[in-house]
């Protein structure tokens, strides 16, 4: 049986970023009792109605630390895990105890995806996050001494951040000796504070050169780049994103939680009443759908393979982008570093 993946969506945060573009709300906490209720019962309707086993959960927002963790492993509970199922979920370094995080072991959690952004404090405060370097080396020292795998999640590229800054977050997290490490461009989200302020709007020649440094230093480290943006440790890889690279199957719980089978794609409700609505009366959660034809559905699986180590067979890559690529003895031909830095470029060029 091909494995399932499931994504479960927590829409509460403290505070929002200015970059942030997500389905989450800082004003809703009175919903969080209710919220996992539905939440619970939705999973539990899904596993009643034959959900496969489970090989992938990943627990995103917002801020899942945001909710009492005992709720949340509840909500969780009825989830039908294979054996060695990769578990995820995402952290805010402040809410990191090691209580907290004895609580989700105890779930059946196996991976946390810290927030860090930035390892230098002048930069969180540009980025509008709460946390400090500090609080970052408390969580991971807590979830080593609960026994979590971690992966420290970065973004590059804000108002006012030097390369040498980005070498100092690079150097610092490298010296916490994650599991994995993500590294993202900042990028400007239509209706955010940060896309109504063009003075803070990344560059993308700098954006450039702090890839580069990243790749650099990570590699150097001896993890591995199997995504344009993540890195890991042999055998470190995140499970649950390499199942939405490679055009798997998975099921979305929770308000604006996206679903993906054989094609066709559907997202829930966005706003946490609705969703919490919806449930309470037995009705569907879906929002609205697509469904992918199969040369549709070839061509985004080029697109999105030729983003990872996996590569793509090298006759599909076109002539005139060829050269920033390096085909394996495979036949497959890979990104090079150059390919990385464009290859939103080399993607529409696949067919």
């Amino acid at each position: 049986m091909e494995p399932l993946g499931v994504y479960v969506h927590v829409p509460f945060c403290a505070r929002r970023c200015d970059y942030c573009a997500f389905a989450t709300w800082t004003d809703r906490d009175h919903l969080i009792d209710e919220y996992l209720d539905a939440l619970a019962l939705d999973i539990e309707r899904g596993v009643a109605a034959g959900l496969a086993p489970i090989s992938t959960v990943f627990v995103g927002g917002g801020a899942p630390t945001r909710v009492p963790p005992a709720g949340l492993v509840r909500a969780l509970a009825p989830l039908p895990l294979v054996d060695g199922a990769e578990v995820t979920v995402e952290c805010n370094p402040d809410d990191v105890t090691v209580e907290l995080l004895r609580t989700f072991r105890g779930g059946g959690v196996t991976r946390i995806s810290l927030g860090v952004q930035s390892m230098v404090d002048r930069v969180l405060i540009a980025l509008g996050r709460s946390h400090d370097r500090a609080n970052v080396e408390r969580a991971v020292a807590a979830a080593r001494d609960v026994g979590l795998d971690v992966n420290l999640d970065l973004i590059y590229g804000g108002a006012g951040e030097t390369l040498d800054d980005w070498r100092a977050s690079l150097d610092a997290v490298l010296a916490l000796a994650p599991d994995h490490v993500s590294a993202y461009a900042l990028t400007v989200e239509p209706g955010t504070p940060l896309a109504a302020d063009p003075a803070r709007h990344p560059d993308d020649d700098d954006q450039a050169d702090k890839y580069l440094l990243a790749d650099e230093l990570l590699t150097t480290a001896g993890y591995r780049n199997y995504e344009i943006s993540n890195w890991a440790r042999p055998g470190r890889e995140c499970r649950h994103n390499l199942l939405y690279w490679r055009q798997g199957d998975y099921l979305g719980f929770g308000a604006a939680a996206h679903s993906h089978r054989s094609g066709r794609r559907w997202w829930n409700l966005r706003t946490p009443e609705r969703y919490i609505a919806a449930v309470q009366a037995g009705s569907s959660t879906e929002a609205a759908a697509e469904e992918l034809d199969d040369e549709g559905r070839r061509v985004e699986g080029l697109q999105l393979r030729i983003r990872t180590s996996d590569g793509v067979p090298a006759g599909v890559v076109p002539a005139d982008v060829a050269h920033l690529t390096e085909v394996g003895a495979d036949g497959r031909a890979r990104l090079n570093r150059q390919g990385r830095l464009l290859a939103n470029e080399v993607a529409v060029r696949l067919r």
